[in-house]
């Protein structure tokens, strides 16, 4: 997300982050992956109740294709951190315009199911 920076900028897109971490927990992982937006915390995960991110089964969260990932990532040499907190809590991707229609709304059904960047920037460039 932090290469697509730029182009999140020009766009005039305003990212968020939220987070039911603890506030130091937060700041740390802004820190650590320079990530430039702020971070929201939701301590008692009530966006993520509202938007359908619920806990993950075991299986979505430690199966097989998780550590797959994962393993490839450290084959290519990326640091894969311990997580923290709740593991089971599963998250997504929301898109607001300024006028407050949701544009996009993605659930993850595991921790590496994400949306590309691409794909949400081409729902943003839709008229």
């Amino acid at each position: 997300m932090c290469q697509s920076h730029d182009e999140l900028d020009r766009r005039g897109i305003q990212v968020r982050i939220v987070t039911f971490e603890k506030c130091w927990r937060a700041e740390a992982y802004r820190q650590e992956t320079r990530y430039p937006w702020p971070i929201l915390l939701d301590p008692n995960r009530a966006l993520y109740q509202a938007y359908g991110m619920e806990r993950g089964s075991s299986w979505r969260v430690l199966g097989l294709q998780n550590w797959l990932y994962y393993l490839k990532l450290m084959w290519k040499g990326q640091k894969v951190k311990r997580p923290t907190d709740d593991i089971y809590q599963l998250g997504g991707d929301v898109l607001i315009d300024p006028q407050g229609t949701v544009r996009f709304h993605f659930v993850s059904e595991s921790p590496i199911d994400r949306p590309s960047v691409a794909r949400m920037l081409a729902i943003v460039d839709q008229p």
